[in-house]
């Protein structure tokens, strides 16, 4: 609630197989029977965060596959909106995931349930989501909806409101060629609720006060990426997201990436990132004049990312038809630069650097 690097902690995620609760189902395949424990750090901002993973997915009759996901993350936060306004503070959130995948025909059916909990957030989602293969397999329609009910406390005071958040997404994946493989993405996003934090504060006349921040949103996405192979052993990718808000955000994603493999134990992969965000409507440094919203929250400001990463796997041990154990390491560092948020100890645009480490092990059976 008060920090947490999300973003990374979902990107993390990711690369244990998919995330639990608002994962995209893209074929009617079940997902392959497999275990993975992995460690991540993130330091960044002046925030820390640290812990295992653990993924664990099994199929039944070839027809139903049941995966549970458990996430700690234990959080040491010294960030620029703690140290100006509150004390550093220490403490760990859990998630917990479930889901159930089910193959029907052409269609794969995915429900699943998840839980974080840390001392003044705890967040609970339910999601669906179907992908229907069509055109022989070459072409793959998939819809999700996902409702998450989030409880909303500060230390000290307990828990006093509450946040409804509504997902609706939509997916088409197209084979190109043997080759190249194309998808377009889109999703919208309700809000309802206490949207901000009791921790944090905006600046007016140069005072602090608390933010007010609507008690709505609603967001859109769409995203379209390509993948395929330019030589055998060598794939590349290119993506591009744009989101707008009705707080009138409007952001910016690009990435590339190529994957390399090197014999049969080795796959090496590499990327690039770059995020560029406009400011809220009711964002300001320091306001100069008195209106119903206001913050300060570094978030909804402009700002510019870019993100370096890499990673490889190794394949330990492959005994075929039986089982298969791989080795993970990642590696992503960004640069943040804000346009219109400053450091109030100092008066200088605020920015600075985020390292994203992940080791892990993976056994498919």
């Amino acid at each position: 609630m008060r920090g947490l690097p999300f973003l990374a902690a979902a990107r993390l995620l990711g690369a244990l197989g998919g995330t639990i609760a608002t994962g995209h189902a893209q074929a009617v395949e079940l997902p392959e029977d497999r275990a993975d424990l992995m460690y991540h750090r993130y330091d960044g901002g002046g925030v820390e965060a640290h812990g295992p993973a653990l993924l664990v997915r099994k199929s039944l009759l070839n027809k139903v596959s049941l995966s549970a996901l458990y996430y700690a993350d234990i959080l040491s936060n010294a960030s620029i909106d703690v140290v100006t306004t509150a004390s550093p503070y220490d403490e760990t959130r859990h998630e917990y995931g479930f889901a159930v995948d089910y193959a029907v025909r052409d269609a794969l059916i995915t429900l699943a349930a998840a839980r974080s909990d840390e001392p003044d957030y705890i967040a609970d989602s339910f999601s669906l989501d179907v992908a229907q293969e069509v055109f022989s397999g070459m072409t793959t329609v998939s819809l999700g909806y996902t409702y998450g009910s989030d409880d909303v406390g500060k230390v000290g005071e307990g828990f006093f409101d509450q946040a409804k958040h509504w997902r609706y997404r939509l997916g088409l994946t197209q084979i190109l060629t043997p080759s190249w493989v194309a998808s377009a993405n889109a999703e919208v996003v309700s809000d309802d609720g206490f949207l901000g934090s009791p921790y944090r504060s905006a600046l007016v006349f140069g005072a602090a006060v608390p933010e007010r921040i609507p008690r709505t949103r609603t967001s859109r996405a769409v995203k379209f990426r390509v993948i395929g192979e330019v030589i055998p052993g060598l794939s590349v990718r290119g993506g591009y997201r744009y989101f707008w808000d009705t707080w009138d955000i409007n952001a910016h994603t690009f990435d590339l990436g190529l994957s390399k493999r090197f014999g049969e134990q080795w796959l090496v992969d590499a990327y690039a990132r770059n995020y560029r965000q406009t400011g809220a409507l009711f964002y300001a440094d320091n306001a100069t004049s008195e209106t119903l919203y206001v913050t300060r929250n570094r978030q909804l400001s402009t700002y510019d990312s870019v993100a370096l990463g890499v990673q490889a796997t190794y394949t330990w041990k492959r005994v075929a038809g039986r089982y298969e154990i791989r080795l993970h390491g990642a590696l992503e560092r960004t640069q943040t630069d804000y346009s219109d948020f400053t450091d109030v100890r100092n008066c200088a645009l605020y920015s600075y650097d985020a390292t994203v480490a992940q080791v892990f092990v993976s056994a498919n059976f």
